[in-house]
């Protein structure tokens, strides 16, 4: 048993020497983030780049819209869209179907994109418990047919 062990110190020692004589591993060099940044060095909303917008503030084929609703009844859906008209902001009344049934939306139009906030919409959470709120392309769920 004892030269079973020193067997088993004497193959320990043979690793370590072959182990050691093998060249290190190089740390793998990083370059810095800010070289691939290059002329982006800072973040921006998609609202504040401009892209949903032409030359001359005309709409672009790829506006973004609000949508409010979702989980709402069509009689709150008609309070909330004269709510918002009462404030000039341009909305439209939509439904879609879902495997749930019937859900009603309002869109509001790019225009008044800037006059509906956090605030705003807050407020109507505390009045509509099953309010929504989504930002898609204005070719979104809410058609009128």
């Amino acid at each position: 048993m004892r030269w079973v062990f020193l067997l088993l110190v004497m193959l320990n020692a043979f690793y370590y020497v072959w182990h050691q004589q093998e060249a290190p591993l190089r740390p793998k060099e990083i370059t810095p983030l800010s070289l691939y940044k290059g002329a982006q060095q800072d973040i921006r909303l998609l609202s504040e780049s401009g892209a949903g917008r032409l030359e001359g503030g005309t709409k672009a084929v790829g506006a973004r819209c609000i949508y409010l609703g979702g989980g709402v009844s069509q009689s709150d859906a008609r309070t909330m869209e004269q709510r918002l008209t009462s404030l000039d902001i341009q909305t439209q009344f939509g439904r879609w179907q879902d495997d749930s049934g019937e859900v009603f939306w309002l869109k509001v139009a790019p225009e008044s994109r800037r006059l509906v906030d956090d605030v705003l919409v807050g407020r109507l959470r505390q009045d509509f418990q099953q309010l929504k709120s989504k930002i898609m392309s204005c070719e979104g769920i809410a058609t009128t047919e």
